[in-house]
């Protein structure tokens, strides 16, 4: 038994009285689907089904804790996607969201939806409102390209999890709008936003939190699973990259690359920006079986390098990074917490971490970007 069939063993045990599991395109294991599938943007064929509806609960109106709470069950240097919203900062750690993928929230007076796809290392966050009303997302069981398919509960529209976008349904063509999400550590959260507050565990549902039910799947040597699609050569498919897409442009910051130089520089559809990675940040979420004994990725983070009038440059320094102008130092959050420059922070831009096979199906003309001189 492969560690593959292992996970999904332990994903479906508490839904072993449902139907076995099928990979025929739209053979539904469901038969209360009110998807309108006259109305679809894709081949039908790229979907697979590969658990029931709802086989991976997403979670609704969940509950919150202290930074001081959490950190009572989480370690320091455990992956938590950090969303800002409205001043407010939340964190969702990936020990949970590894079991449910879908967060439906309310953060600051806004609906959000907060996404992690385990087989794309894809952690991605919405607005839930499509012309001004408001929808909520479950786990559809199926797979396109690897990539997990949400659907609304409303309509029962399927949308893809890497850029939000509707594929099937009354909703085709909809498009979520992405909000900033990272991952960093919770300790770097903890840092940053010391009021903020942090995923429950208390979810309503058993589960293993804390445990990896894909070990081992976090290798830059392997291969995606239940991927159909073509993998491109310019690199493994199972490297991670930072994704960006900006004013119709996309480039992908390889982690060979961004772990070696900490600091890039770069102008992406006309703006100017700052790519950062700190060496001491989280650990990966697929690596041991125990995510807190998992090897450390570090975390990332983009920004605008404009601020007030002027573009700074920044190099690396410790676990932060420096300005060369003011000497000011910066966190991983793009805030200034020492230095002439402390108490400002940096524009966010919407990024997503995942692996490169992923980012490059749904953006196959994606640039890569190259480490000078090479």
């Amino acid at each position: 038994m492969n560690r593959i069939t292992i996970a999904l063993v332990v994903l479906l045990m508490p839904f072993a009285c449902r139907s076995a599991l099928s990979q025929t395109p739209l053979r539904l294991l469901d038969t209360d689907w009110k998807t309108d599938f006259s109305k679809t943007t894709i081949d039908l064929s790229e979907l697979s089904v590969n658990l029931a509806r709802d086989g991976i609960p997403a979670l609704s109106n969940p509950k919150t804790v202290s930074v001081r709470k959490a950190s009572g069950w989480i370690s320091d240097q455990e992956p938590v996607i950090s969303v800002l919203v409205n001043g407010q900062a939340r964190a969702y750690p990936l020990q949970i969201l590894i079991w449910h993928e879908i967060v439906n929230d309310d953060l600051a007076g806004e609906s959000i939806l907060v996404t992690f796809c385990p087989l794309c290392y894809s952690a991605l966050a919405f607005e839930r409102t499509i012309e001004g009303a408001n929808y909520e997302f479950g786990v559809s069981g199926m797979l396109r390209h690897s990539d997990m398919i949400m659907y609304d509960r409303q309509t029962h529209s399927l949308f893809q999890q890497l850029n939000g976008t509707g594929l099937v349904g009354r909703l085709a063509s909809k498009k979520l709008t992405p909000i900033h999400a990272q991952i960093i550590s919770f300790m770097q959260f903890a840092d940053a936003y010391p009021n903020g507050t942090v995923l429950s565990r208390n979810t309503g549902h058993s589960r293993s939190y804390g445990q990896n039910p894909y070990p081992g799947y976090d290798d830059i040597k392997d291969r995606p699973w239940l991927f159909k699609g073509k993998i491109d050569p310019r690199l493994p498919p199972m490297e991670k990259v930072i994704g960006v897409d900006l004013n119709g442009i996309q480039i992908a910051y390889p982690f060979s690359v961004t772990r070696k130089l900490n600091v890039i520089h770069d102008s992406v559809g006309g703006v100017n920006l700052v790519v950062f990675h700190s060496k001491n940040g989280a650990v990966s979420a697929m690596d041991d079986q125990h995510i807190s004994q998992s090897r450390n990725q570090g975390s990332t983070g983009v920004f605008r390098s404009e601020l007030d009038g002027q573009t700074l440059r920044f190099e690396p320094s410790g676990s932060g990074f420096i300005d060369f102008g003011t000497k000011s130092l910066w966190d991983i959050t793009g805030r200034a917490i020492s230095g002439p420059m402390s108490g400002k922070s940096l524009s966010p831009l919407v990024h997503g971490d995942m692996y490169s096979f992923a980012w490059l199906t749904v953006f196959p003309n994606s640039k890569i970007y190259i480490e000078p001189g090479k």
